[in-house]
């Protein structure tokens, strides 16, 4: 949620905002609209308030001296029911005020580029040596803006679907008889790689002060819809029949939401966690896209990272959140690139975010495996969650981060480790020690 006050004192930077990101300017204009007959309300009420006041006074000095007070006290009466009347219509302009504010999108930092899609993000900087199949590379140097380092290959590798019904590690067919399309079952020791994966990562954040939790893997409505952009999400959500109760698209939600309604104290900032969980996700508006093997599954696992810090240090630690994606994407030598989103590509929430990208050889493309976003006050505001100042409570800032999407790792590695003949995947050197193994073999 914005900042109500700075809205009202400059409204001009909201309305640039929005232009930027392609929205139009209904909301804005209809929270004003809102706000005035709020005002207006508030207003007639107070004064009402104020005459009541002054006729009980009246009434008091009138039974003082022993006069007859009926007349004053039906004067009362009629303020009374006038007053009842406007807070009644008051809570309904509050109430639509509160929904329109809900729907005005966080400013957009100064830095992000202007833009409406995809193609006019920023791309930032490639890191590692992709190995790209002849045909792709003009794909590569366009993506990479020639600054990708890559070595030509004469074959491309197999794709991660295959790969993985050659050497007997997914079961989709299995995964979709009892469950539907989108379900997996991993097995073997693709599963031990998986594990090796998540406890290398907990371990690496944890070593770089993110507190380890496991949060709900369910969320009340309440709680999820002051977390997130529910109207973004809502038809991605997993509903718990009859119950209020969702099922969590991400660690990230129920870790804001862990502080909600609290007030922090600053020396305890900022309080950095990595959250680990399944996630789950209808995955509505995918349909027709990466439909078989699990780079786009219901669901799948993932460590986030998370930051409650003071709104000062934000783009500080979006720096820290990415650079620590980085590392660990690095560590596992696999080749990416780093976008700055456009103004347009930015969820509600978002006044910066940026992806990692690696690259996946059979595919020839470069796939999304880490977004990290600065949502500056704009969610701790839904979510009520302050720090104290000499001047008075503040609200903090919130970011996250994915640092592995485990599912989408497993498919980067097979792809980028697979043996020229495609009989085993080589294990990173970095998991050896989580594995206690090197290949994967039929």
């Amino acid at each position: 949620m914005i900042d109500v006050k700075l809205l009202r004192e400059n409204p001009a930077p909201f309305y640039e905002s929005c232009r930027k990101r392609g929205f139009g300017k209904e909301e804005l204009d209809r929270f004003f609209a809102l706000d005035t007959t709020w005002r207006e309300n508030l207003k007639k009420i107070n004064d009402m308030k104020r005459k009541k006041n002054e006729i009980t006074q009246e009434i008091a000095k009138t039974v003082k001296s022993g006069g007859n007070p009926l007349q004053a006290k039906a004067g009362v009466k009629i303020i009374n029911e006038g007053i009842d009347a406007l807070e009644r219509d008051q809570a309904v302009v509050e109430k639509e005020r509160e929904d329109v504010l809900s729907l005005i999108p966080n400013l957009i930092h100064q830095s992000v580029r202007e833009g409406k899609g995809d193609d006019e993000n920023k791309f930032i900087r490639f890191w590692g040596e992709a190995r790209v199949f002849g045909s792709d590379m003009d794909e590569f140097k366009l993506r990479t803006e020639g600054k990708g380092k890559a070595t030509t290959i004469a074959k491309k590798p197999m794709s991660h679907v295959d790969l993985e019904e050659k050497l007997g590690l997914v079961d989709l067919e299995r995964a979709g008889k009892i469950a539907g399309a989108r379900f997996f079952y991993i097995k073997g020791r693709l599963l031990k790689l998986e594990l090796a994966l998540i406890n290398y990562t907990i371990d690496f954040l944890a070593d770089r002060a993110y507190v380890p939790v496991e949060p709900p893997y369910m969320m009340k409505y309440d709680s999820m819809a002051r977390a997130t952009d529910i109207e973004t999400f809502k038809e991605s959500l997993y509903k718990i029949d009859g119950e209020d109760l969702y099922l969590i698209a991400t660690s990230e939600h129920p870790i804001a939401a862990m502080l909600s309604d609290e007030i922090l104290m600053p020396e305890d900032l900022p309080i950095r966690f990595a959250g680990l969980s399944p996630c789950f996700r209808r995955e509505a508006g995918a349909h027709g896209k990466d439909t078989k093997g699990i780079f786009r599954v219901h669901q799948f696992n993932k460590v986030e990272q998370f930051v409650f810090c003071k709104p000062e240090d934000a783009e500080d630690f979006l720096e820290e959140l990415i650079g620590n994606a980085e590392a660990i994407i690095q560590s596992l030598n696999l080749p990416y690139r780093v976008i700055d989103f456009c103004s347009g590509e930015l969820s509600r929430l978002n006044a910066r975010k940026y992806d990692l990208e690696v690259w996946f050889p059979s595919q020839g493309k470069f796939r999304e495996v880490v977004s990290a976003s600065n949502n500056t006050d704009f969610q701790a505001r839904s979510l009520n969650i302050r720090y104290r100042t000499p001047e008075g409570n503040r609200f903090i800032a919130t970011l996250n981060s994915t640092a592995l999407a485990l599912q989408r790792i497993l498919v980067a590695i097979m792809e980028n480790y697979q043996s020229e003949d495609g009989n085993e995947i080589i294990v990173p050197e970095a998991l050896i020690p989580y594995t206690g193994f090197s290949r994967i073999s039929a």
